[in-house]
């Protein structure tokens, strides 16, 4: 990438991996952060960012440093013992006239399993909140949700000792059906899926606490969330210590939301929401589920259908982290599900 002395560039990142969150910088140089996932956000200026799979980040870069070949590196962050491909990314931002002969340096890029960084990193983000951007926060909750995040066990008989790793939202690992969710709801199709998935896990108990040894095994089912119209969501996403805390950043279709709170440890529904930023939070679609802690956001129900609400890690949706919600109609003509287009192909 070729730039000029003195002006600005506007980087537009995504992040393609399917298994890693990334930490991405540019040597000799910070970055503005301008847009997350396709939102506006309140500048501010940062020598790393964090990006999980599936998220975009637009920053600024003024080239305003000394004319010379300059990395810009990416290397995973992952905070837990689990072994991962750390090597490190790279390509050359290079000032114009400087000859390809100029070794270019390395930034420093935090730590792979650098916590810190990654949670000072997300409470900097903010909404811009304007006239123009306003940050339309559901300051009354028609509907909370608390769901936990567990790695666990399935039994496989074709598996070495009898066992595989499963993956749950409330203990409940989810079954990919053989009919379209979608297609399902729409034409009120039986045995596809149930309106089940709990509000709240089977049973309490001390999720980041010391490594559960008991039954770890997973109940699986196409179980999903039925949601009224037009109703505002609460939605706690809370990491566990079954087998390995871990970050996990969780995508909802259909949908932007506000991360109201984060936290570290369990939350706490007597204390933390006294915490919630109801003024500016981040208007994001996937939200990073801090190691060994918990994320809030809100969002309205306005757009009916069935959504999915999942891992953007790869590995774990398959897993079976994941479920959907489905989102009634409204009473209006365009607040309805539309129709499937005649020339939709039959699966």
């Amino acid at each position: 990438m070729e730039v000029e002395q003195g002006k600005k560039y506007l980087l537009r990142i995504a992040n393609a991996a399917l298994n890693d969150e990334l930490f991405f910088a540019v040597s000799g140089h910070n970055m503005t952060v301008v847009e997350i996932d396709a939102v506006y956000t309140k500048p501010f200026t940062t020598s790393a960012i964090l990006i999980a799979p599936g998220q975009t980040t637009n920053v600024l870069v003024y080239a305003n440093s000394a004319p010379g070949r300059y990395f810009m590196a990416v290397r995973p962050f992952q905070d837990v013992p689990i072994p991962v491909d750390n090597k490190t990314a790279t390509a050359i931002l290079q000032y114009k006239g400087i000859p390809n002969t100029v070794l270019p340096s390395l930034p420093q890029l935090p730590l792979p399993n650098d916590t810190a960084f990654a949670l000072s990193y997300n409470k900097k983000l903010r909404s811009l909140n304007t006239r123009n951007f306003p940050a339309n926060v559901p300051l009354k909750v028609d509907r909370n949700l608390f769901v936990t995040i567990g790695l666990g066990k399935s039994v496989c008989p074709t598996c070495i000792n009898g066992t595989r790793l499963s993956a749950s939202l409330n203990n409940i690992s989810f079954a990919m059906p053989q009919t379209g969710l979608l297609q399902a709801h729409y034409s009120n199709i039986k045995g596809v899926f149930t309106l089940d998935f709990p509000d709240k896990p089977p049973k309490a108990f001390n999720y980041t606490g010391a490594p559960l040894t008991a039954n770890l095994f997973t109940s699986h089912g196409t179980r999903l969330s039925k949601i009224a119209f037009n109703s505002t969501v609460e939605l706690v996403i809370q990491d566990t210590n079954l087998l390995s805390v871990e970050s996990h950043p969780f995508h909802l279709h259909g949908y932007n939301f506000f991360v109201v709170g984060t936290g570290t440890g369990n939350f706490d529904p007597a204390k933390d929401p006294s915490k919630y930023n109801l003024v500016d939070p981040p208007e994001r679609n996937t939200v990073g589920v801090p190691t060994g802690g918990w994320s809030a956001i809100r969002f309205r129900a306005d757009n009916p259908g069935v959504w999915f609400f999942h891992c953007h890690l790869e590995l774990h949706t398959g897993w079976g982290l994941k479920t959907a919600f489905v989102v009634e109609n409204g009473p209006g003509k365009d607040q309805a599900v539309r129709p499937p287009p005649k020339d939709l192909p039959p699966c």
